[in-house]
């Protein structure tokens, strides 16, 4: 698949991804924060704890705090009302009919006996809870509603806690939106919303609802950490879909497509036919624009040219081999599949075509069929180095580290020139924990190729990996210069260099130029893209990375990649919605935040 031979390793996109995992909720609850300080301090006098414990239907569900339950009793035994409040409710329960409690009646009660009514039909609606008549549970607490003097929104989540029940998942919405209208941090009532609104499959107000719930109960219960993950995953593979089916192909970033196109080893310009048609001098025009790099002229070319039809198989065989790595790199897997298969039925010893499906069969998650065809590539060539290079980066995906380090030797045994193979090899002696052999491999590499960033960038890496950072950012720095004399300019090391610096010194705002300057050079480059969302994140400057994650979300090639950049995207855009929807709430955001860093 792309992400296999973009380049050596993917090692910068693991880092940027790591790097939000390490940071996640200190980022978001920092978001959340910012967007609170940021409006008017609101004090909100939330109803008693009392009021939102007594009596929820979590206890008619069997699930009662005993110990809670029997301080409450000796309490309520010290005090000179309440066991005489208890028994006479429930005189009056006894002694009052439902039917015959009408409206005119219940406004002629005394307000403290509306309220102890009210509070016996609570309780009745408990009992029959408990016992899972949810119809009688429902009417009771309906009852309750109609008595009480004022809005009690343990009543209506009860009551929606019985709707849930009998699959009336509207009307128990509405309940929970009435109970949060009565009290904003009534957490079990957003928690049953939230899970109503799952159940109907509207995930962003379950996410709203969950993230609500979490920051509320700062990120003490894991249970409701977990749900706003979930939820985020399925929201997210939800859009993706959707996204995928309407969004038009495009080509992804000079750095991306460089760096795949650069996988393989150059080849020399076909000589054409003696009497070459136009479709065969467009194809030509199309392999020099790939040289020089210009990769929106070359699709356009090699369309062109097999649209004006090709003279001789191998010239076609080459024209479809380009169409389908196009297909390929847009995410086009099917219509890759297609051309690379097309191509080898023209010329059966066409072995890039045959490697090239291999990495289709991969991106199909099926290793089996992408080994058989590089089987069917050696038994054609034995001797194409790139065969034993791109099964060199399959192994490695698969974390076969010694089995991927032979391939590439292989490779180089039989075309000493290519720069990552001996990359490649190194980093997977490093993952392979011969460390000092793969310092060695790279510095004869650095050596090899004097005018290569890619040696300088991948060494870097590892350099930072052992917690050498200011021997890595020199590293990087040369990196960078070297790029800068090229066109199209690799930014990766730019990228690099940006969260070094974030890691060893916090400088966040040399990290921050370092992938603006990336942006400019390649306005396409998805890891410099999110690695600023998520630094201007830590800078609390919401607007500007949602900015940066929106443009994130329009980079990712694949399903996957979509989805993991509309999480980051969802999970800041809901830690937005709870700083305005409990702007009183800003203070504890801050000191949260403070304590996940």
């Amino acid at each position: 698949m792309p992400s296999q031979s973009e380049m050596p390793t993917d090692t910068v996109i693991e880092r940027v991804q790591n790097f939000f995992l390490d940071n996640k909720r200190a980022i978001l609850i920092g978001a959340a924060a910012a967007v609170a300080v940021g409006g008017a301090t609101v004090y909100y006098a939330s109803t008693s704890s009392e009021r939102r414990r007594a009596g929820d239907p979590e206890k008619g569900e069997g699930k009662k705090d005993k110990k809670k339950g029997g301080k409450k009793k000796k309490s309520a035994k010290s005090t000179k009302d309440s066991p005489i409040l208890e028994d006479k409710s429930a005189k009056i329960a006894d002694e009052t009919d439902d039917e015959t409690l009408t409206a005119e009646a219940i406004l002629a009660m005394p307000e403290e006996e509306r309220t102890r009514i009210a509070k016996s039909f609570k309780e009745k609606g408990n009992k029959a809870y408990g016992e899972r008549n949810f119809s009688v549970a429902e009417r009771f607490y309906t009852r309750a509603i109609e008595v009480a003097p004022h809005g009690e929104p343990v009543f209506y989540s009860n009551r929606a806690a019985c709707y849930v029940n009998l699959g009336r998942l509207e009307q128990a919405l509405q309940d929970c939106d009435s109970a949060l209208s009565l009290d904003r941090q009534y957490i079990k009532a957003l928690n049953r919303r939230a899970g109503v609104a799952e159940k109907l499959q509207r995930y962003d107000q379950a996410l709203r609802d969950f993230t609500a719930t979490s920051i509320l109960e700062k990120f003490s219960k894991q249970e409701t950490v977990q749900a706003v993950e979930r939820i985020l995953k399925l929201y997210s593979a939800e859009k993706a879909k959707e996204i995928l089916t309407t969004r038009e192909p495009r080509l992804p970033s000079l750095t991306f497509i460089s760096a795949y196109f650069a996988a393989f080893r150059p080849r020399p310009l076909p000589t054409l036919p003696e009497n070459p048609t136009t479709g065969d001098e467009t194809l030509l025009l199309a392999l020099q624009a790939l040289q020089a790099g210009d990769y929106h002229h070359a699709m356009s070319f090699v369309n062109e040219a097999l649209d004006q039809g090709i003279s001789w198989d191998a010239g076609k065989a080459e024209a479809l081999n380009l169409r389908g790595t196009f297909k390929f790199v847009m995410s086009d897997v099917d219509g890759a599949k297609a051309d690379f298969n097309e191509s080898i039925a023209l010329i059966p010893s066409y072995t890039q075509s045959i490697v090239k499906l291999a990495s289709v069969h991969m991106e199909q998650g099926n290793p089996t069929l992408a080994f058989e065809h590089f089987e069917q590539a050696i038994a054609q060539n034995p001797n194409d180095p790139d065969i034993y290079y791109h099964r060199g980066q399959v192994l490695f995906i698969m974390n076969q580290f010694q089995e991927a380090a032979d391939d590439y030797t292989k490779s180089m045994t039989l075309d000493d020139t290519f720069v990552f193979s001996h990359i490649q090899l190194a980093v997977a002696q490093y993952k392979a924990d011969q460390i000092g052999k793969s310092m060695a491999t790279f510095r004869r590499t650095l050596q090899a190729f004097p005018d290569r960033s890619e040696p300088l960038n991948y060494y870097g890496e590892l350099l930072l990996d052992q917690q050498r950072p200011q021997e890595a950012i020199e590293k990087f720095d040369e990196a960078i210069a070297v790029e800068m004399t090229k066109s199209p300019t690799n930014v990766l090391p730019l990228v690099n260099k940006g969260l070094a610096l974030f890691q060893w010194k916090q400088d966040i705002g040399a990290a921050e130029r370092c992938c603006r300057e990336a942006l400019r050079l390649d306005s396409d480059c998805d890891a410099a893209a999110g690695t600023l969302a998520q630094l201007l994140l830590q800078q609390n400057k919401i607007p500007q990375a949602i900015e940066f994650l929106d443009k994130q979300v329009e980079l990712a090639r694949t399903e996957p990649e979509l989805q993991a950049a509309l999480q980051y995207k969802y999970a800041t855009s809901a830690q937005m919605e709870f700083a305005r929807e409990y702007p009183e709430v800003a203070s504890q955001l801050s000191s949260i935040a403070q304590g996940l860093m």
